[in-house]
């Protein structure tokens, strides 16, 4: 946590390290009015209904349309207000590290996820999962032309860098065990890609996940979409995803590709030049050991800081 006044924050919400819960619900809110008291009403009256202790921690990640005025209004509720806007994952953190459940949720307030099936997405960990996260059957965000092929790319090559399928790479409603969550915080980004990057050190630290389809509705509100900055979040996130998770499973097949091609070049040199190498093949050859040390240095990198229990998942 890189804010200092955030404990603060907390203990003036009355958050504390009481009692342990089953449920903690994380919301991250920023300028979401209108519809704030509606979500949170539809998440208690299911929780109230389930079998499950819970509470409500809310992240007002400095509104400016009176979203922190509107949750002042709902019962038992005591925001966490971040002075700054830091971002969701920034604010998903704040109050992952305020949790007293066993399992932590994290949602949105916007009406897209349905949240009345929060117990149904804890209920799954029972399976042995220590992840299960709301996989959506539709794409009903702004902006879809870009957006469709954008997730889409990026779901292909987690799938690739942790060599498992995934159906819904960034879904913003998951449920997991706090235990496990908390060790990773550390390497979640304060933007929306915190939900992507929790996913990957999940699977990529072997940890299990599993995933509960479902609809995924039309937002309230606007969107906080950008095109500049979210497309370059967007390719900060991949280059982040290779060379976090799996370097190796990126970096071989493109040195030994590059190597290929410096052999043929070779050959053709070989040949058509009376053994004179050209500088053009040289320079492939250098491009693939750059590519290979690369990999490996980035490799080497991922193993040496992973923490010893990241290294070896208990046993489930």
């Amino acid at each position: 946590m890189d804010d200092p006044g955030t404990l603060e924050t907390m203990q003036e919400a009355g958050i504390d390290s009481g009692a342990e819960l089953d449920v903690t619900i994380a919301l991250a809110v920023h300028n979401e009015a209108g519809h704030i008291e509606t979500e949170i009403g539809r998440i208690r009256e299911a929780m109230d209904a389930s079998e499950y202790s819970y509470e409500i921690i809310v992240v007002d990640d400095a509104s400016t349309d009176g979203s922190l005025k509107e949750l002042g209004h709902i019962p038992d509720i005591k925001p966490i207000r971040l002075a700054k806007n830091r971002g969701s994952g920034f604010a998903r953190k704040t109050a992952t590290s305020a949790a007293r459940g066993r399992v932590i949720v994290w949602s949105d307030v916007d009406m897209t996820y349905p949240n009345d099936r929060i117990p149904q997405l804890v209920k799954e960990l029972d399976s042995g999962y220590d992840q299960v996260v709301g996989a959506r059957t539709s794409e009903e965000g702004t902006h879809k032309l870009f957006r469709v092929p954008a997730k889409w790319f990026i779901r292909r090559l987690a799938s690739y860098l942790v060599d498992e399928p995934i159906p819904d790479l960034n879904s913003g409603l998951r449920a997991f065990r706090r235990d496990v969550g908390k060790q990773f915080l550390h390497m979640l980004p304060a933007g929306f890609s915190c939900v992507t990057t929790l996913t990957m050190c999940f699977l990529a630290n072997g940890y299990s996940v599993g995933y509960m389809p479902i609809d995924y509705a039309e937002r309230a509100g606007r969107s906080k979409f950008h095109w500049y900055r979210d497309t370059k979040s967007y390719l900060t996130q991949v280059i982040r995803m290779v060379l976090t998770f799996n370097p190796l499973r990126i970096f071989m097949p493109l040195g030994f590709f590059l190597l290929v091609v410096g052999a043929a070049k070779l050959g053709y040199d070989i040949v058509t030049k009376d053994f004179r190498v050209g500088t053009n093949t040289l320079l492939i050859f250098f491009a693939a050991f750059q590519t290979f040390a690369i990999g490996l240095l980035a490799d080497l990198v991922v193993r040496v800081t992973k923490p010893r229990t990241e290294q070896e998942p208990a046993n489930r």
